[in-house]
């Protein structure tokens, strides 16, 4: 994932959700608790100014038995593509203004997909959702929409949000049908092998990610954890998602896998970030139970 995509869905979570769970989520690890889903203060995210303008995971790959479409359409959809993302409320404005005006286009999956990115990126959020809905029921084998859906959905819950189960339920829906699908997806033409595997283990890793925070939220710490993990195993970006160690770190302290837990939370404090001050108190607070409290057999 770009820096720009990876700090959005940090402040997504830290707007949304878990920035007050960690005091309070360990010193109830043993109360058998529900994630807490506090709101902290508002950020908005960083847009990404070294993302390339193709960095959206969409393509005009159209297909050779689909009939030729008007060179305006054409032209209006390339455009789009080749927008950098430097002005992300201009490229928005430009994929609706082009949703509305060719409603039918066979270009739709390409507006979808982008959008999806750039409504997340500008915290959007429901619109994001709306617009990745229409675009999986659209194209049911986009595992990317689904992937980064599924771990923006639950990163992005409150106190507030409305039917917090069927949200989290669809996340679920969307993680596990991105991950049956992702290895068997085919290598575009011309795509070096490296690049595809690495487009791949990025899906697989946001779907991995969204998917243990759909079970950490539902209380299934230890189906949690070996999701999260492989989420962090397979992250082909240099830097780990703080986030996800630190998710890593909050589903072992609940599951009373204290070690483990401080582990997790140390690796996320040495990263910079909004992070580091309730990863350093997670992994003292870890410690403290580990020494006073007898950690589960794994």
């Amino acid at each position: 994932m770009s820096s720009g995509k990876k700090n959005a869905m940090t402040a997504i979570f830290l707007a949304g959700c878990l920035t007050a769970f960690a005091t309070t989520a360990l010193a109830q690890s043993n109360q058998g608790s529900q994630p807490n889903q506090g709101q902290s203060g508002q950020q908005q995210p960083n847009s990404n100014k070294d993302q390339k303008p193709g960095d959206t995971g969409s393509s005009l790959e159209i297909p050779s038995n689909q009939p030729p479409v008007n060179a305006e359409e054409d032209a209006a959809a390339k455009a789009f593509q080749a927008m950098p993302n430097t002005d992300l409320p201009k490229k928005i404005a430009a994929g609706e203004d082009f949703l509305k005006k060719y409603p039918d286009s066979r270009y739709r999956p390409v507006i979808y997909s982008a959008l999806v990115f750039e409504y997340i990126q500008t915290n959007n959020l429901d619109k994001a959702f709306d617009i990745g809905d229409k675009e999986v029921a659209l194209k049911p084998d986009d595992a990317q929409t689904m992937a980064v859906l599924s771990q923006t959905i639950p990163r992005a819950m409150n106190a507030s949000t409305q039917e917090p189960q069927k949200r989290l339920a669809k996340a679920e829906t969307y993680a596990k049908r991105a991950i049956e699908i992702t290895p068997t997806l085919p290598k575009p033409e011309g795509m070096p092998d490296q690049s595809f595997v690495a487009a791949k283990n990025e899906t697989l890793t946001m779907a991995h990610s969204g998917l243990g925070l759909v079970y950490l939220r539902q209380g299934k710490y230890n189906d949690a954890i070996p999701e999260l993990e492989q989420s962090l195993k397979i992250d082909p970006n240099p830097a780990p998602d703080p986030v996800n160690l630190y998710l890593l770190g909050m589903a072992n302290v609940k599951a009373s896998h204290f070690d483990e837990a401080a582990i997790a939370f140390n690796k996320c404090a040495a990263l910079p970030g909004s992070l580091q001050n309730s990863c350093k108190n997670g992994a003292e607070e870890a410690k403290k139970q580990g020494a006073t409290q007898l950690s589960a057999p794994k």
